[in-house]
């Protein structure tokens, strides 16, 4: 996989079309007929990566468009996961926040696949890099109600031992580049350190292409709270231990210090330079001001470019705006090095 300095790309997600679901803030709720809903869900995908080479992105996805929410997608096809009959969770990323969430009922063990053959589909429909998004062990455990596992890490690496075997699968598919979602190691540092940085690395075993861990903070809007009060200076170092490629982080709507970079070493970093929420679209040259600042501390070719999170909770117009200007100001920045 060639790909150019400051490589532009997405975090996952992107707007759906109309007649095909109805957005919420983390969830889908598809709106076509059961019987016609995998021909929608191809067509959509098929307009969401035509749109992404339209917009002249390096590395697409497929939008995410078949998902309902990204841990229903996968544990769905978990046994010892119940994602139908839901239970009241009040805790939630760290803060007290009441959700329905799947319930873990059982040894957690992957019976079949998920994602492989949204994969394959994808990679038949574009000659770009692919990447693909899963949810990390923690980020399942933390969303996801445990009535069966004593043992919270022993919950974490079978959820580990199954993802990794998706992701051998989605490698042997064609994907080039694996993200892994864990919007709960930013919020449980101790966590992390305890079991969640072990059960990332268990989830690479025999992966060899670039995989990404999406150090996340939600959905804008998702928070009562300021999204962004826990540093990256509390994760970076544990997660440096593992086998991991890199990290995506955020920057489009956040207030760190660039110079946190450092601890990223040579590895790629995905840098949030764009809000994805409801907010006007930026202009080029303060994201190219806000990319520069990271390449102070990081090299053009370790840098990728994305929105700060997915962006299928604003409007396909403004979602089209904002990828444009990130596209302009990488274009931009590279006829400058």
């Amino acid at each position: 996989m060639r790909l150019p300095p400051l490589a532009t790309t997405s975090i996952g997600s992107f707007p759906r079309p109309n007649w095909l679901a109805t957005t919420h803030v983390t969830r889908a709720e598809f709106t076509v007929p059961k019987e016609h809903m995998q021909e929608a869900c191809d067509d959509a995908t098929i307009v969401c990566l035509k749109h992404q080479e339209e917009l002249d992105l390096d590395i697409v996805t497929d939008g995410e468009q078949r998902r309902e929410g990204f841990i229903f997608h996968i544990a769905g096809q978990w046994d010892g996961v119940d994602t139908v009959n839901l239970a009241r969770k009040e805790r939630y990323r760290n803060r007290v926040a009441t959700h329905m969430v799947p319930r873990i009922v059982g040894k957690v063990s992957r019976r079949s696949a998920a994602a492989v053959e949204d994969t394959r589909f994808a990679k038949a429909h574009t000659n770009r890099p692919l990447k693909m998004q899963v949810p990390g062990p923690m980020t399942v455990v933390d969303s996801s109600l445990n009535e069966s596992y004593k043992d919270e890490a022993e919950l974490a690496f079978d959820i580990a031992v199954a993802l990794n075997k998706e992701l051998l699968e989605l490698q042997a598919a064609g994907c080039d580049v694996i993200q892994i979602d864990e919007p709960a190691m930013t919020r449980y540092h101790d966590k992390l350190r305890d079991y969640g940085a072990k059960a990332l690395d268990r989830c690479l075993e025999g992966i060899t292409i670039p995989t990404l861990v999406h150090l996340c903070y939600g959905y804008p809007g998702t928070a009562k709270t300021h999204q962004h009060e826990y540093q990256y200076t509390g994760v970076l170092p544990e997660l440096m231990k593992t086998r991991i490629s890199g990290f995506t982080v955020e920057f489009g709507r956040s207030p760190f210090d660039p110079d946190v970079l450092k601890l990223c070493g040579d590895r790629i970093v995905m840098f949030g330079c764009v809000d994805p929420g409801a907010s006007p679209a930026p202009t080029v040259d303060s994201v190219r001001k806000r990319v520069g600042d990271a390449l102070k501390h990081l090299s053009p070719q370790q840098v990728w470019l994305a929105p700060d999170c997915g962006l299928m909770t604003i409007s396909r117009e403004l979602e089209t705006q904002k990828m444009q200007v990130m596209v302009a100001a990488a274009k931009a920045l590279r006829a400058e090095l």
